[in-house]
């Protein structure tokens, strides 16, 4: 295998790039995103999405196993750079990066190319805003046991660094649709599945609604909740109850509760 290229000027078009890909704009134009950490890029490479390029630098490494990853990324196709620690410095976007960063191509998937069973279960999430919330929603659902998650009329972008590091690196695993609101609600009836919305405004506890069957969850944004459109069009409302002051709870933290409760049932 020939050697890495070495790297160590900040002022590398390489470096000046990779600073470039944490904007959405550049990600977009170039149509790949950055996936940082040793746990990220081994979970990219388990689900078979191929890396375009792969940089390491050797004294960030934390243990022992980076090399084995560096050796199965290049196998797989990627083009490998060694960085100097202040290069690696420059385009990691960690507080304490592990020495491991890739680029990868951005995908687009539609609600036409899920492949559900005969009761899928859902996760719907409208105007997420944040994309830490977003990363963790995906890890959630994906340690739930969703069939899918879709992302309704997006603030923030899916492929977002801080969605990436968010969702431990299961954004490679669990399938991700983003969809207008109004066609992904007529998909779901389409297919016979029931959408459950929550708001703190509803009636019904969650623990005391139906979550078996088809079943889609809908969760709304952080700073106003779910579009009057979702509260009007989904099946059943749902709230968690609350006994303190606080009125509302974290999205992820409120998803990872309704989730868990749907899985009980459904077990």
């Amino acid at each position: 295998m020939v050697p890495a290229e070495k790297i160590s000027s900040l002022q590398n078009p390489r470096v000046k790039q990779l600073v470039k890909l944490r904007d959405r704009r550049p990600r977009d134009e170039a149509g790949v995103f950055l996936v940082e950490g040793y746990r990220e890029i081994r979970r990219a490479l388990e689900k078979g999405v191929r890396l375009t390029e792969l940089y390491y630098a050797p004294d960030w490494f934390l243990g022992e196993n980076e090399p084995a990853l560096i050796t199965q990324a290049r196998a797989a196709g990627a083009a490998a750079f060694e960085l100097s620690k202040e290069a690696f410095a420059k385009v990691a976007y960690r507080e304490r990066p592990d020495g491991l960063l890739a680029v990868a191509p951005q995908w687009r998937r539609t609600l036409e190319d899920l492949v559900l069973p005969a009761a899928p279960f859902l996760l719907v999430v409208e105007a997420i805003e944040k994309p830490g919330n977003l990363g963790t929603i995906l890890r959630s659902a994906d340690a739930a046991g969703c069939h899918a998650v879709i992302v309704c009329d997006p603030v923030t972008d899916i492929f977002n660094p801080n969605v990436v590091r968010a969702s431990t690196g299961v954004l490679f695993s669990v399938p991700l649709v983003v969809a207008e609101s109004e066609p992904v609600r007529n998909w779901l009836r389409s297919r016979g599945i029931r959408a459950v919305a929550t708001t703190p405004a509803a009636e019904t506890l969650y623990t005391a609604a139906d979550l078996r069957g088809p079943l889609a969850i809908v969760m709304g944004s952080e700073q106003y909740g779910l579009s009057d459109f979702w509260l009007k069009q989904c099946d059943l409302t749902v709230r968690i109850p609350m006994a303190g002051q606080a009125d509302s709870l974290n999205v992820a933290m409120a998803t990872i509760i309704t989730l868990f409760e749907a899985v009980r049932q459904r077990a």
